[in-house]
């Protein structure tokens, strides 16, 4: 385990402590809940799709910071001169997503994907502007759509003392892997609460079978939100008696998701953001409301590097692929699937957190909660 300290903020790197990490960590599938019926890739993990990878930056300082970066990035090469198709969906508008506007514009992403709390979302664009103004091939632009997601986690963190640097941005770029992610209190979920439990990043996967196409399709989540927690079916937040509107909770329903899915699928924009509203059925299925308050956002995109986006062209069409429309269903299901599965392993990773002015925020009992899903197989 390797621990940096800069100016009195702990901020945890070293790809040996996220090793470490991981294999600790227990997941719905670790505890038998099998959410959905089509098989997961390798890892459960968007990083299952060929080419992403993803990395965390971490800040604490004591209780009251408790805050970070967590970075998706779509290829290995430079991603300004090879965008990536992409689309943006809004579940719910309270929040600020960057970049979304020219995403749905012009119908892809040209920086790595960046999420982190609410008032660091400038500092965040200004890690992902030096990073993409610096690489190799860039020299001459002089304009780049960074894309960031955010969500408030005030309640935890001393948001207003802004503690996310640019330098975190350029660290989770630089730790960025297609390993296991690490899930739970880490990154952008440092701070974060759902379903008034702790909650932070999950991510889980699907892999179709060749007779559907074969394709990969990932999710990341930043989850942050309230409404009656459901895990596979279980209303888990009615028998807790734990839920948004209840006498403990009745303040507790405002929040954000940022929800990222990504295919080695060939679609198209078009294809994309119909995808993407798939995932809102996800958040659906364990019990989030999207909220008044609540920023829900999906960020989609595919890797099917034939359909990249190059900066140069020379005016010419270009030929492109795309599947037909029949041929999206299954992805729609996976990805409704990966959505629900992310979202719960963002729970079940995340630990017991102490925050600003003494706030605490339980992680979820599982224990307490495991002959529920035992006496329902029988």
């Amino acid at each position: 385990m390797t621990l940096v300290k800069i100016a009195s903020t702990i901020v945890i790197t070293g790809f040996l402590h996220l090793t470490i990490q991981a294999q600790s960590q227990q997941r719905a599938r670790d505890y038998g809940i099998h959410i959905g019926v089509l098989k997961t890739g390798k890892l459960n993990s968007i990083t299952d799709v060929n080419g992403i990878t993803v990395g965390h930056s971490t800040v604490k300082k004591g209780d009251s910071v408790n805050t970070g970066v967590t970075v998706i990035l779509p290829h290995q090469g430079n991603i300004f001169q090879q965008k990536v198709p992409a689309a943006v969906y809004t579940g719910n508008g309270f929040g600020k997503l960057a970049g979304s506007t020219q995403i749905n514009e012009l119908g892809n992403i040209e920086t790595p994907i960046a999420l982190t709390n609410t008032l660091s979302v400038s500092t965040a664009m200004n890690g992902l502007i030096t990073h993409t103004l610096g690489q190799v091939g860039n020299e001459k632009i002089s304009s780049v759509n960074a894309v960031v997601g955010e969500t408030n986690d005030g309640y935890l963190n001393d948001i207003r003392g802004r503690h996310v640097s640019e330098q975190n941005v350029l660290e989770a770029i630089k730790n960025a892997t297609s390993a296991q992610v690490i899930e739970g209190a880490v990154g952008a979920g440092t701070g974060t609460v759902c379903f008034g439990f702790k909650g932070g990043i999950g991510t889980a996967s699907r892999k179709l079978p060749t007779s559907l196409g074969g394709y990969t399709i990932g999710v990341l989540v930043q989850s942050n939100f309230g409404g009656v927690l459901t895990i596979d079916g279980i209303g888990v937040g009615e028998y807790l008696q734990k839920f948004s509107f209840s006498n403990e909770l009745l303040n507790n329903v405002d929040g954000s998701c940022m929800i990222v899915v990504a295919t080695d699928a060939p679609l198209d924009h078009r294809n994309l953001m119909r995808m993407s509203k798939r995932a809102m059925l996800g958040l659906g299925r364990t019990g989030g409301i999207a909220s008044n308050g609540s920023g829900d956002y999906v960020i989609a995109f595919s890797t099917f590097e034939q359909n990249r986006v190059l900066h140069q062209t020379n005016n010419e069409p270009k030929e492109i692929r795309n599947l037909p429309n029949d041929a999206i269903s299954p992805i729609f299901m996976a990805t409704i699937e990966a959505t629900e599965e992310a979202i719960i392993n963002s729970l079940l990773a995340a630990t017991e957190t102490l925050g600003i002015k003494g706030k605490k925020v339980a992680a979820l009992p599982i224990q307490q909660l495991l002959p529920l899903f035992i006496k329902e197989k029988k």
